[in-house]
Formats: C-alpha cells, structure tokens, sequence
C-alpha cells in the first residue's frame, strides 16, 4: 500500500533514484521507497509532489543526499571479511609496491565507504606494510551519504563497530574508552574523505590510472546490470595497470566486464586489470540462458532417456548454442557449421558415440578454436570419452577466451578429480560458485568428494545444498554437463548420498 505517492508517480521515483543514484527497486521494495517519499514531502508540507519529483529528477544535491542518506545500507565495521584484507596486505600492496617502485607513490579507493571502518582499516593494514618508509601512501573514502561521511570525518566509533577488532589493533590504532573510540592522528591523516556519487561523470573521481586498488564491496549488488557496467567500466579506466579491484562476496564481473582477471587465494576472490596488451575478454556478455518460455526439463517425464531429454530441452540447447532449435536423431549430421551441428555434437555424445561427436565438432576448426561454446562441448565430449587430459585443454582455451565461464571450471574441477587432485578439484569448484552462486552441479560435486573423503558433516550440508538449487537449475547445463543423469535422477542421486552420510533430504 503506498503512503505518499501515486502510482505513476512512484514509478517516475523509482526512475530518478536509479538514474541520479544507481539504485535498483524492484516492485517488493516499494513500499520503502514510498515511505522515504512521504516522509521527504510531510517535511517539505506545501511542495506538491510533482515539484519534488522534478527536483530529484533534475538531480537537486540536497534532495539526492535525503534520499541516499535514507536509501543505502551502511552496515560496516572494522576488519570486515578478514580473507580479503589478508589478499590485500600479502598479495596486492607487495605487487604494487613492485610496480610503483619508481614513484614510491601508492593511491587506493573505498568507494561506498560509508562511516569510513573500510578507509581507515586499510590505512591501518598500510601502516604495518613491510618496504613503505618514505612512501607517500594514501587512502580515499567517496560516499553518496553525507551523513555517514560526516562520521567518517569525526573518526568516532562505538563498540560495535570493532567487533572484529583485536585487543592488538584496538591499543595501537584507536585513543578512548569502552563506549568511544577515535581513530588515532596517524591513521586518519592518510585516509580523506569525499562526498562522490559513483553514478555520475565525475572525472575528478575517476583520474584515468590513479589508483593501484579499489574496494567497491557490497555497492553494485543495489545498481541496475547497466548502471554496474557503468561504473565497473570507470573502475577500470582509473585503475593503474595491473590494479586491483575487491567486490563484495556475493558480486561478481561475471556478465559485467571482461577486463579484469579473476584471482584466488586466501580463501577469496578478488580481480586484477588486464595489462594493456591484453584484450578484454567475453566475460561482458551476460551468460546465456534459455528463455524464460522454453520448457523446463522438469516438465518431462521423470528420468527420460537422453534422446527424448534433448528433444524436451531443445529450445534450451538452442539457447547455448545461439538461438535453433536442436535437431533429432539422424544418420547424416548436417553441413558444417551453426548451431544446429552444436546440437547434433552434443546429441550424439548423450548416444555415447564420442567419435562421430568430436568428428563433427572437428568439421568447423575455426569455430572450435575460438566459440567458447564449442569448446566446452568438446571438453564434455572429450572427458565422457576417458581422454580427461584433453577436456582439460579444451576447458583451458574457454577460459582463455571467457575466465569467468563458471560450467569451464566445474568441467575443469572433474578433470582435476581425475587426476587425483583433490585440492585443485575444490578450487575449481569454487570458482564455478562463486561466479555462479546458483550453479548446483559444483555443489553436488563438492559433496560427493567430501562423502569420498568420509567428511560426513561437509557432506550433508553441501548435498543439502545442491539439491537445493537443482530444482532451479538451467535445464540446458543439466543436458550438457549432467553426465548422463536428468534433474530428477541427479536430485535422486543427491537423496541418496544426503541419507548416506546420515542427512534427511
């Protein structure tokens, strides 16, 4: 029920915010949209709502900073998500220190900084970095909210907001008493602060090459997919090559940006512009699915046979395979070339006629080196057909072309199983989840190999999980990497293994 506006005039609401601001609200969160409305205007008394709705149009600072004060989230504390400040103090000040080397200058960016526990965390980290003596380090903090920057300025900080706060890093960075504590001078004199909007042309904020990392954690997840483009595209024009960039741990470039490679260690991910000889790669192109009108493979009878199953999903290998219809069975596969012969590959390798698949995919040599789609059917073909080594090689030139492709690390993480790589197995798991946080076969994977390993508890819950997101899993990866198995047999499968390990499904 709205409160203050209209209904077209919540609608033009919601149009400003995401235009002047970034932010997204779908249809669940208008109401809180509404309320900042009425609230705004009860304060405004006699200003009619279609002046101010003009106002916020036109992007009016003040109106911009009521709404932003009063519609981003600004939970934050010091040492927050502790693997990526571990990433940043071992991997990422050690390369930029070796790529600065001769300007002994080192800028970073917490966009989206809020009260300012990220800036002054990372000055603090800064301060303990080993070959930084006589360096002129600094750390800038932008936020659309200029309430919250007003408290980053003071440095005044309650309990709650060092809750991961050693006793350590408590006596050395912070002056006061249990109920306050000031960021001491030293820290806040390498940490600024600046009203900025991430949305808007500001080339002040985005100097091309200025800054060795960035931090925009927990910001993009609220933009609408073309504002992220937008200021993922600044990101990187402002980053110094070979730069680095944190997101927050449910964000990702995938569909985003294809400028950036991804890295992995200290139990997190984070990304690194490319070098300037290095083109960007399709990570930008959103990841294809089916449309939303093609049958789901849950619409079948249960456990169909494979040939009756790409029949039943063909809109959706039509999808992967660039928008055809799948053919049927038949003795003479069709010319080379298109999507058609994608189809026909991937319906003989569900025969288990490996050979005449990998011979049809062979009959279109340009495409099989550089469609990343191709190239996956390959290496699920190849890897059917026992030859692991070569379906690693194919996955290697997908994420060559696409390093955000989540189905070519899962491929890669049964590759690695049979190799007897256990940890390299998991990793490339975890890749393909945290790219795809709704992909269920790295889930299944991940617990099949713990039940192996007799880790019943890690078992349960990601088996638990898994059959969790099969039941919105895309019916097109079902078919192509299911290894045979429909989405009823593999959420079988999954109860199976859950009551082995001492779960209920």
């Amino acid at each position: 029920m709205t409160l203050g506006l209209r209904g077209d005039e919540l609608e033009r609401l919601r149009v400003a915010v995401a235009a002047r601001l970034g932010l997204h609200f779908d249809d669940t969160k208008l109401d809180d949209l509404d309320a900042v409305a009425a609230k705004r205007l009860g304060a405004l008394r006699h200003v009619p709502a279609g002046v101010w709705l003009g106002r916020v149009e036109a992007g009016d600072p003040e109106e911009l900073a009521f709404l932003a004060e009063r519609l981003t989230v600004g939970e934050t504390y010091f040492f927050r998500n502790g693997n990526d400040l571990r990433a940043f103090a071992e991997v990422v000040v050690p390369a930029r220190l070796a790529a600065r080397d001769g300007e002994r200058r080192l800028r970073f960016l917490s966009a989206g900084c809020s009260s300012g526990e990220e800036p002054y965390t990372l000055a603090m980290l800064l301060q303990d970095a080993p070959g930084l003596a006589g360096w002129d380090v600094s750390v800038r903090g932008v936020d659309v909210n200029p309430a919250a920057l007003e408290r980053a300025r003071a440095g005044r900080y309650g309990e709650w907001s060092l809750r991961q706060t050693s006793a350590e890093a408590r006596a050395r960075f912070f002056e006061g008493t249990d109920r306050e504590f000031t960021v001491r001078p030293a820290v806040r004199a390498m940490v600024s602060f600046d009203q900025r909007n991430l949305v808007a042309e500001d080339p002040a904020l985005w100097t091309p090459g200025a800054y060795d990392a960035i931090f925009c954690r927990n910001v993009t997840m609220y933009f609408a997919p073309e504002v992220s483009r937008r200021v993922v595209d600044r990101i990187a024009a402002s980053l110094a090559p070979g730069g680095f960039l944190f997101l927050g741990h449910a964000e990702t470039l995938r569909g985003v940006s294809g400028r950036f490679h991804l890295r992995h260690s200290h139990d997190t991910f984070y990304y690194q512009l490319r070098g300037a000889g290095e083109d960007a790669v399709s990570g930008a192109v959103a990841p294809r699915r089916a449309p939303a009108a093609a049958p789901p493979l849950a619409a079948a009878p249960a456990d169909p046979g494979w040939p009756e199953a790409i029949r039943a999903a063909s809109a959706r290998v039509a999808a992967i395979t660039g928008g055809a219809s799948a053919p049927g069975h038949s003795a003479t596969p069709p010319p080379p070339g298109g999507p058609l012969q994608l189809a026909a590959a991937l319906d003989l390798a569900r025969q288990e006629r490996y050979a005449d698949a990998l011979a049809l995919l062979a009959a279109r040599p340009l495409e099989a080196e550089t469609d990343p789609d191709a190239l996956l059917l390959r290496a699920v073909v190849l890897a059917s057909s026992g030859d692991p080594a070569g379906a690693e090689a194919a996955c290697a030139r997908v994420l060559a072309l696409d390093e955000l492709s989540a189905e070519a690390h899962y491929v890669m993480a049964l590759c690695r199983e049979h190799a007897r790589d256990a940890e390299g197995a998991r990793n490339q798991d975890h890749y393909a989840l945290y790219l795809d946080p709704t992909f269920a076969l790295p889930r299944l994977h991940l617990g099949l190999m713990a039940q192996r390993a007799g880790e019943r508890e890690k078992a349960r819950g990601e088996l638990s999980r898994a059959l969790a997101l099969l039941a919105g899993e895309d019916a097109s990866r079902v078919l192509l990497l299911g290894g045979g198995f429909s989405r009823d047999a593999l959420a079988e499968l999954c109860r199976a293994e859950l009551r082995a390990a001492g779960g209920e499904p």
